[in-house]
């Protein structure tokens, strides 16, 4: 992840005595294990301040490696690794990311060794979500959704937008639409990101079986980060939301200064270019001068 400022509170060595390993000797006799981590954070104000509050405590920090290693055992030490991982980026909210090591030096290796260790780099993630609904309370829809997103775990709702009501796209004849835009930190991968929001329309009864025809409930990922991405279920930034005002228009409301990675060109513009085009009936707007 790239982020401004991003400055580093670095732990290394702390030693934790826990019970994690595949065989049952590991878990009954228990080890020490080694931890270190490299939390990843904004630390000028703190500089200039002299204000811990506007820090993050690295001793809270080592307290908090300590509990996650010792109250559950598990028996790989990459699983011990992730949730570990992850408890520091849910606690402490100045944590933009975090790199951690955890060694095993008494791992079973019938060989001379020195240390068995995984590392991992984990962070929060930048998403931009498209909300839509035509069938039933649309309302009610999307407001469940936002719910959903408020209280799991991996999920921050940063902003939300106005909620507008917006006709069809993709000419099919059905009921308008009511379109938003969700901001949202969080700690999955775009494709479980995906498989979220899939659960999440599930939840609301969305049938997949027109394209562009009326649904519960419609969740799209536009950007994730400043990621361009491709795979068979996911392409990011969305495809054509620069042709979608109901995208747009609640983009320009929450970020208007937000690039888009491929056009290079800022919500706010791409917003004013399509409504030109709509100006000059589909038209761009050199071809639609010369039509006047």
């Amino acid at each position: 992840m790239n982020y401004e400022f991003c400055d580093v509170i670095h732990i290394e060595g702390l030693k934790v005595f826990a019970h994690h390993g595949v065989f049952r000797e590991e878990k009954e006799a228990g080890q020490d294990f080694y931890v270190n981590a490299d939390l990843y954070t904004d630390l000028r104000e703190a500089g200039l301040t002299d204000d811990l509050t506007k820090s993050t405590h690295y001793g809270e920090v080592s307290l908090l490696i300590g509990r996650c290693l010792t109250e559950q055992t598990y028996d790989l030490i990459e699983t011990a690794a992730e949730r570990t991982a992850e408890e520091i980026l849910r606690q402490f909210p100045r944590v933009r990311a975090v790199t951690l090591e955890l060694h095993k030096p008494h791992a079973p290796i019938p060989m001379e060794f020195s240390t068995v260790c995984v590392r991992i780099h984990r962070g929060w993630h930048r998403a931009y979500v498209a909300l839509g609904s035509n069938m039933g309370d649309s309302r009610a829809y999307i407001e469940e959704a936002l719910r959903a997103f408020s209280t799991d775990p991996r999920i921050r709702v940063e902003k939300v937008s106005s909620l507008i009501v917006t006709k069809p796209y993709g000419g099919v004849e059905q009921d308008d639409f009511l379109n938003g835009v969700v901001l949202l930190d969080t700690l999955y991968s775009p494709a479980e990101l995906l498989c979220k929001l899939h659960e999440i329309e599930a939840a609301a009864h969305r049938e997949r079986t027109l394209r562009w025809g009326p649904r519960t409930l419609d969740l799209d990922i536009l950007f994730y980060d400043k990621l361009i991405y491709e795979d068979d279920n996911l392409i990011v930034p969305h495809v054509d939301l620069h042709n979608r005002d109901f995208v747009l228009k609640p983009m320009a409301e929450i970020a208007p200064r937000f690039r888009h990675p491929i056009l290079q060109k800022t919500m706010q513009q791409l917003w004013e270019e399509l409504q030109a085009r709509e100006e000059n009936g589909g038209r761009t707007g050199e071809e639609g001068k010369r039509e006047r």
